[in-house]
């Protein structure tokens, strides 16, 4: 078991850059496949001591909802900014700060929120407070600041939480 700890230090990522590489290639072979799995294996055997605490996901069926919810509001803000640029005078919109007080504690936790933030349009995480208690997001348009905080926390914290901690 120890041999193939050391071998595959990050079989997920192992496997994930693999598959990446195969899509990347655009043609599914062997070459591309072999290939793929060389680099899945040499890039975490590298960058081993920059991961020495590794997170562990602890609900997988979560993770799978996450990614759906992720991908299904990314979709739906798109058509929203879109909506917000083509048809709301300058004038009514209402862009807005907003401050998202945070129970995750995780950096890993906290650095995927920050990154679903900036995903979905029309929002952008830009600063986290030092101690890593508050998330300040900026929104293009926003007319109710606590809404927004609010479904931050119910829509992608609370996923989170259950995640990885």
């Amino acid at each position: 078991m120890k041999l193939l700890r050391r071998v595959f230090p990050h079989p997920h990522l192992t496997i994930l850059l693999t598959i990446v590489w195969v899509l990347l290639a655009n043609a599914p072979s062997l070459n591309s496949v072999v290939f793929g799995l060389i680099l899945g294996i040499v890039i975490p055997f590298i960058t081993q001591p920059y991961w020495p605490d590794r997170p562990i996901l602890r609900n997988w069926p979560m993770v799978v909802e996450y990614i759906l919810v992720v991908l299904w509001d990314i979709v739906v803000a798109n058509f929203t900014v879109a909506r917000i640029i083509l048809f709301k005078r300058d004038a009514d919109r209402q862009p807005n700060w907003v401050c998202v007080p945070l129970e995750l504690r995780s950096p890993e936790a906290i650095t995927v929120l920050a990154g679903t933030i900036t995903m979905t349009p029309g929002t952008v995480s830009c600063d986290l407070s030092a101690q890593g208690h508050n998330l300040l997001v900026h929104c293009l348009d926003a007319p109710d600041p606590d809404a927004v905080r609010d479904e931050i926390k119910h829509r992608y914290e609370r996923r989170l939480k259950e995640i990885f901690e």
